[in-house]
């Protein structure tokens, strides 16, 4: 946080796109996977103006630029959970590596959380890598079965919206 504690968090536009893209850059390389695999892989992680306009980004910012981004996204039918008719996909959820331990990512998947309450959405989808599983157990997310190992991504995890 800055000297304030002050965390933004607000919808990201267009303009937002290269701070975005180089916090997820950052926070991407500093996962447990060979270099080489991470930077064949990081452009998939890049959002451009064409993802505006499907996808909700929501960043935090604070007195250093955004440091954190939150990608909200509809799921397919197929990947809720059974009785869900609705959610919301949390596409990704990444801070800056300087910038972790410190909340953001709660207060990022709390925004998410929100929109599943605003919309009143059955609840919020998580697809995560494999390292990030305690974070979303213990922001109160249930991992998922999954079914069909060719199909459906390996770790996902559901939170039913507060009745």
């Amino acid at each position: 946080m800055n000297d304030s504690g002050t965390l933004n968090l607000r919808r990201a536009g267009a303009a937002d796109l290269p701070a975005v893209n180089s916090v997820i850059e950052a926070a991407v390389m500093g996962w447990a996977l060979p270099e080489r695999v991470k930077r064949l892989a990081l452009p998939s992680y890049h959002y451009d103006t064409h993802d505006l306009s499907h996808l909700q980004l929501w960043v935090a910012e604070t007195a250093w630029g955004i440091v954190g981004v939150a990608a909200l996204d509809t799921p397919q039918a197929h990947e809720l959970p059974a009785g869900a008719t609705s959610g919301l996909l949390l596409h990704g959820l990444y801070v800056h590596p300087d910038h972790q331990q410190r909340g953001i990512g709660t207060r990022l998947l709390q925004t998410a959380e929100q929109q599943v309450q605003t919309h009143q959405l059955d609840g919020l989808l998580v697809r995560a890598q494999r390292g990030a599983g305690d974070f979303f157990m213990h922001q109160g997310l249930q991992p998922l079965d999954t079914d069909n190992h060719e199909q459906d991504y390996r770790h996902r995890y559901w939170k039913p919206r507060r009745a």
